[in-house]
């Protein structure tokens, strides 16, 4: 049995690359989702007209992983209290944003993130909206850090979070 979250905390090429690295995860979709166009495409999300964000959906096995847990790991590879910015990346489309599929999902999501506030010095401004609908992205940002590991913003960026998954979540990872 599956379950699906999604999650937003800047560039999806990033996130996508640190949620693969879980045990328990069967598969990534970087796409875009919290906003108001239908099928937009990454030069309208990047426009920051659309109010959609770069977010990942994630099929996992909660046997094997629990939601909680992936929230661990999403809020350890972003900084949850940067407004609509992750690094280099800024603009409304790069939020820390939570799309909820259940209101158990929504309820371990509040928990967590109050749970987590008294460990940082500003507030946390990652969003919890229900998802209403969720677009792929065009396919070469699937797996782009995969297929692209020598570009120099995966190198800068991306690559840090999956070492920071690798070291310290060393027991949720896929063999």
């Amino acid at each position: 049995m599956t379950e699906t979250a999604t999650v937003g905390g800047g560039c999806f090429w990033c996130t996508e690359a640190a949620i693969k690295e879980l045990a328990g995860v069967n598969t990534v979709t970087s796409g875009y989702a919290g906003g108001d166009v239908e099928n937009p495409t990454y030069k309208q999300v990047c426009s920051g007209t659309t109010d959609h964000a770069e977010v990942v959906q994630i099929e996992y096995e909660p046997a094997k992983i629990e939601y909680s847990e992936l929230l661990e790991v999403f809020f350890a590879t972003h900084d949850p209290t940067q407004l609509n910015r992750q690094g280099p990346d800024v603009g409304t489309q790069y939020r820390s944003i939570i799309l909820t599929h259940s209101a158990e999902q929504r309820a371990t999501a509040e928990a967590y993130i109050e749970a987590l506030s008294d460990h940082y010095d500003d507030a946390i401004v990652t969003e919890i909206e229900s998802l209403e609908r969720f677009w792929s992205a065009e396919e070469y940002h699937q797996d782009y850090f995969e297929k692209n590991p020598t570009d120099a913003y995966c190198r800068m960026h991306a690559q840090p979070k999956v070492e920071k998954v690798r070291e310290t979540f060393t027991e949720k990872l896929t063999q």
